[in-house]
């Protein structure tokens, strides 16, 4: 008799794969975010990426990081986080968790509390000294939102087409 497959992902290895696939969609030249919303029956209910909102050009924006406010891409961008919550096949996303490969920024951690969205999951912390972050961390401490590192004992997933 053949037993089950024992190197098969892991929920958390399947939502957050399903963050940086989505995050492989930002058009962004310096950093591509996914994220990825699982309610707590494990069904994904929200995918989302950075990048501008709808109608607005990929080509006539910005996406300098440095320069005048107006001039770089921080006063248009839509981060994951948001995008992932505002095309939340559902509108209730009480309990769910999100998957994202940076700490959310403080605009996007007021999204998510107010969203209902019981838990974090990222991958990298990298601006954890930045005040944004500091002010994440704030508000989900009060709120009562857990949030933790992704770990796993894999190094990749290979997607093949084939």
């Amino acid at each position: 008799m053949i037993g089950k497959r024992t190197d098969y992902l892991s929920w958390d290895e399947y939502f957050m794969a399903v963050a940086i696939l989505s995050g492989m969609r930002s058009k962004d030249p310096n950093t591509q975010v996914g994220a990825c919303v699982a309610n707590a029956q494990n069904k994904i209910v929200g995918v989302g990426y950075n990048g501008f909102p709808w109608g607005c050009s990929d080509d006539e924006l910005p996406w300098d990081r440095e320069g005048d406010y107006l001039d770089t891409k921080y006063p248009f961008v839509c981060h994951a986080e948001l995008n992932a919550v505002l095309n939340s096949i559902s509108a209730d996303l009480t309990g769910s968790r999100i998957y994202v490969a940076l700490f959310p920024c403080n605009e996007c951690t007021k999204v998510i509390i107010q969203s209902g969205i019981r838990e974090i999951i990222y991958l990298s912390d990298i601006y954890r000294d930045t005040d944004s972050v500091k002010a994440s961390k704030v508000m989900l401490e009060r709120a009562n939102i857990p949030y933790r590192q992704f770990i796993t004992g894999r190094k990749s997933i290979l997607l093949e087409y084939a």
